[in-house]
């Protein structure tokens, strides 16, 4: 089913309770920044449980979020306030939402019980929920909602149903229609329920344990690679190829548009202009780069799942905020392997590897995923991960200072 959103006096009020508490959450969008907050619409899911959509406006953000709210009439501690002396909570951390949320929900579903619910720590863009139960699942609460069809439900649903099997299969998901920009009516999602992998131990976590032993992580990155490889041959089964002359060129200008972004924001980037060029040199001077297909688009390690000897991908909703013909345009296999080799850097990094160690450790965790996957054009492999590490070095000086000379080492090797 679709629930229809509706305006009430009250959006306008719960969000003035929200107004100190959102800007707060790590998935809001405009950290540090004055943004401006109105309230487009509520979703009624139940006489107590309600989602009010919040369209937030900073710069170039323009985005609206969906935060599930809980009224009730017992005073508590995790009030983010009142609301006509009843106590509004947090309802993505609340059984009455998560019952509510099953209840309306499309899908086979999964029996779970929501009073041992989990929020997941650490939750970047969006707020997940483990339910445990006989079939138990984990609910991703998507926080920036957009019109269209949100590839983390579809793309999952596309690879389960050519028979892939490294994914957790959608078990229930939920649409919604909303006021858009225009004021006219959009549809979207609102989140997913997927299969729970049991026993998992996260991609990065684990690289960085590896990392922080010493210890060859070649074998596994191999593993990885060659499921990285199922999946990408299971994308081109379930949507095909795309159909047109792109070669090289457009890997080049992108490459060269992504270092005069990211210089105008760090200068000391400067220093690699010569070895930038000449990466773009080398790809414009390529005959040809292999078709354009639906890809991951924002893999890495933490979006990579370790159970019982298996590699699980998941999380194929691309970068939230960015417009959702971006997310699901078809793009270089080759992307989704650049960042897995970005993220082995990062995992020596994090797991305290220097000089000499984290040179060797990664170079042997990249042979192994670069064999697992079966290769690829060597040049276009470059300048994509280049394009990435350029993209880390922004995130970096804005978000980690501390972390910056992670990319800067990338830069180094890439374009030294």
């Amino acid at each position: 089913m679709s629930l229809t959103a509706r305006t009430s006096p009250d959006d306008a009020r719960l969000l003035d309770v929200l107004r100190d508490w959102l800007p707060t959450r790590r998935w809001f969008p405009a950290k540090g920044q004055a943004a401006e907050l109105s309230a487009v619409a509520s979703l009624p899911f139940a006489p107590d449980v309600t989602v009010l959509l919040v369209r937030v406006r900073a710069g170039s953000i323009d985005a609206v979020l969906q935060v599930p709210l809980v009224l009730t009439d017992e005073p508590t501690p995790d009030a983010l306030g009142t609301l006509d002396g009843r106590s509004v909570l947090d309802g993505a951390h609340h059984p009455a939402f998560l019952r509510a949320w099953l209840a309306a929900a499309d899908g086979p579903g999964a029996d779970v019980d929501v009073s041992a619910a989990r929020v997941v720590s650490g939750e970047q863009s969006n707020t997940s929920v483990i339910l445990p139960g006989a079939r138990p699942g984990i609910l991703k609460v998507l926080r920036a909602v957009a019109p269209g069809e949100n590839p983390d439900v579809d793309v999952p649903r596309h690879l389960v149903d050519v028979g892939w099997e490294h994914v957790p299969a959608p078990l229930a998901w939920l649409q919604a229609e909303w006021p858009g920009h225009d004021g006219e009516p959009v549809t979207g999602y609102l989140g997913v329920l997927a299969a729970f992998v049991d026993a998992a131990e996260d991609g990065f976590e684990l690289a960085c344990a590896y990392a922080g032993r010493n210890e060859s992580f070649a074998a596994l990155a191999s593993e990885l690679g060659a499921i990285t490889a199922t999946m990408h041959d299971a994308l081109v089964t379930a949507y095909g190829v795309e159909d047109t002359d792109q070669g090289p060129e457009e890997v080049a200008r992108a490459v060269a548009a992504r270092y005069s972004w990211a210089l105008s924001a760090v200068p000391v980037l400067a220093r690699f202009a010569d070895g930038v060029s000449a990466v773009v040199a080398e790809v414009r001077a390529l005959a040809s780069a292999p078709p354009r297909q639906r890809v991951h688009g924002d893999l890495h390690l933490g979006q990579v799942l370790r159970s019982h000897d298996a590699w699980f991908i998941m999380d194929f909703e691309g970068e939230p905020l960015a417009p959702l013909a971006q997310r699901t345009r078809p793009d270089l296999a080759l992307r989704d392997v650049a960042g897995l080799l970005r993220s082995i850097d990062y995992a020596a990094a994090v797991g305290g590897l220097t000089g000499g160690d984290a040179a060797g450790w990664t170079a042997d965790s990249r042979a192994g995923l670069l064999r697992g996957y079966g290769g690829g054009d060597q040049t276009l492999l470059r300048a994509l991960e280049l394009d990435k590490t350029l993209y880390e070095a922004v995130y970096e000086s804005r978000n980690r200072p501390s972390w910056l000379p992670i990319p800067i080492a990338g830069l180094e090797r890439l374009a030294g």
